[in-house]
């Protein structure tokens, strides 16, 4: 299904191709703006969407292919030069400076002067409060960006894109942060730029907001073209199976492994989020030895959040942890490590490493009190220790001596789970454990996994993969800091899962597993 020739887009992107180091983000996808319309962008996480748009914006040069703008071909060489053109973005990752106000956030990088060298600070202060107030914000301009809330600083990031002559507006997750009376105003805003002659992008995970406010939505799949269409010719399902393609997630579950004993129990557990609201929303489940239980969500979820409350790195947050009968909640870090907790994080090289450090050293690094007696590192203990699991692990290195920097990054990985292995654990949490390495790492790595629970740990693994997501015995999905699936892989299906995902009413399997877990939604 395509969009009909009749209507002619303002902008074009024509076989484009963006390759980085190792990695096709993007191959040869068209994709077509239309004037007065919301034109929405869908995809998995790593589909290429945020690459395509940081193409359209400037911040990124592609690597082949080429862009098409009312029948001319442009080239932007840098967002600057985008924005000269019509074009503005709303990034998802805030892009202010928390200690300017918001008048000076709005036209920073294009001031309003008089005679052109002197700031007219009044002008802008007015114009920043008739931005606000156009999305029914009664702010001060002059307050500054860090005192607000995280909605407010969305809605200032907002006001800043529509400061400058936009002719094309992309707006990547512009609703991730706001409340539901600020999503209306949006709405509102998006629609009254449309009739204004606008063109919108709009990248959202939401489904329910796509065919809402929808004309024309355009999917995307490992970085190619899937399908286009208009949106009054579709549904949420056509979106959920032109995104995951026709595999079912059914036919590559494993045989599910046999629970032992409640290993792990949290109850409630909170985090608050800056500004109001939370980022971990009364989240309570079980865990059983033996058992891989794996989170799914999409960004902003709340996964990577939760574990740190579990690992004890928030200590804002609250509610009841429990590891093999033992409540943990008011330990530190290292007090959790001792009781058999570890946690292997999403960012190896900046959280799970030390770059100047050798294998084995990065190794023992968490349990150097195992191999210390008076003050001194029994080298030959840790060495054995060092050398069992990495031979059980499978670690390619020349030796424990090598530099972690000459690993693979599959390698690299299987040393911070190996971190984890040697301070003894009971519970595993694992961070997106095959981000960033290749296939056969990937396979190499949930093989450790299912060795792992067959030795009696459990394991909870976060992933955004629908692929990935298919080895655990049970699986969670998380959105806006909640659990709203709790259910057998049995029961998981491709399209449970990503409903569940992109709602925020909690989603129910059938016969969903409940005798391995709770959850509240």
């Amino acid at each position: 299904m395509t969009v009909p020739d009749s209507v002619a887009p303002i902008l074009s992107a024509e076989k484009i191709s963006k390759i980085f180091p190792g990695t096709t983000a993007l191959a040869d996808v068209d994709f077509h703006v239309y004037p007065n319309a919301v034109n929405v962008l869908i995809g998995e996480n790593g589909a290429g969407k945020s690459t395509l748009m940081k193409i359209l914006s400037g911040v990124e040069r592609p690597t082949s292919g080429r862009i098409v703008m009312e029948g001319r071909e442009v080239t932007f060489a840098s967002v600057r030069d985008a924005a000269s053109k019509g074009i503005g973005i709303v990034f998802q990752e805030l892009n202010l400076c928390p200690n300017l106000s918001i008048a000076e956030n709005i036209f920073l990088g294009h001031p309003l002067t008089r005679g052109g060298f002197h700031l007219d600070l009044a002008r802008q202060r007015s114009r920043a409060r008739a931005l606000l107030q156009r999305l029914e914000h009664d702010l001060d301009p002059d307050t500054k960006v860090g005192d607000l809330r995280i909605g407010q600083q969305q809605i200032v990031e907002i006001a800043k894109a529509l400061s400058e002559d936009v002719r094309i507006l992309i707006m990547d997750e512009p609703t991730s942060a706001l409340s539901v009376s600020e999503v209306e105003v949006l709405f509102r805003v998006i629609d009254e730029l449309k009739r204004s002659g606008v063109a919108i992008v709009y990248i959202s995970h939401r489904l329910e907001e796509l065919v809402r406010i929808g004309d024309f939505v355009t999917v995307l799949r490992d970085g190619r073209l899937q399908a286009s269409a208009r949106m009054d010719e579709i549904d949420v399902s056509w979106i959920i199976r032109q995104m995951l393609g026709t595999s079912e997630l059914a036919a590559r579950r494993p045989v599910q492994a046999r629970a032992g004993r409640e290993i792990l129990r949290i109850e409630d557990v909170c985090l608050p989020r800056i500004g109001g609201g939370m980022t971990v929303d009364h989240v309570s489940l079980s865990i059983h030895a033996g058992e891989i239980v794996g989170i799914y969500g999409l960004l902003g979820a709340g996964r990577s959040e939760l574990f740190e409350c579990l690992f004890g790195a928030r200590p804002d947050a609250s509610g009841t942890i429990v590891l093999d009968g033992l409540d943990i909640s008011g330990l530190s870090i290292n007090q959790r490590i001792a009781k058999g907790l570890f946690l292997t994080p999403e960012d190896r090289q900046r959280d799970g490493l030390v770059q100047n450090l050798s294998v084995g050293r990065n190794m023992s690094l968490s349990s150097l009190g195992r191999f210390t007696r008076f003050g001194r590192i029994t080298t030959a203990r840790e060495g054995d220790e060092v050398a069992r699991i990495s031979r059980e692990l499978q670690v390619k290195a020349p030796s424990p001596h090598t530099m972690i920097t000459s690993l693979s990054g599959g390698n690299q990985q299987k040393v911070v789970i190996g971190k984890s292995l040697m301070t003894s654990p009971k519970v595993l949490l694992l961070d997106e454990p095959s981000r960033g390495i290749d296939i056969g790492a990937k396979a190499e790595i949930f093989r450790v996994m299912r060795e792992l629970a067959e030795q009696g740990l459990g394991i909870i693994f976060a992933t955004s993969d629908l692929k990935e997501v298919a080895i655990a015995d049970r699986i969670l999905v998380m959105s806006s800091g909640r659990i709203t699936l709790d259910a057998s892989s049995n029961d998981a299906t491709d399209e449970l899962l990503v409903s569940a995902s992109v709602v925020g009413h909690t989603a129910h399997a059938n016969n969903a597993s409940t005798s391995k877990g709770s959850h509240h939604g």
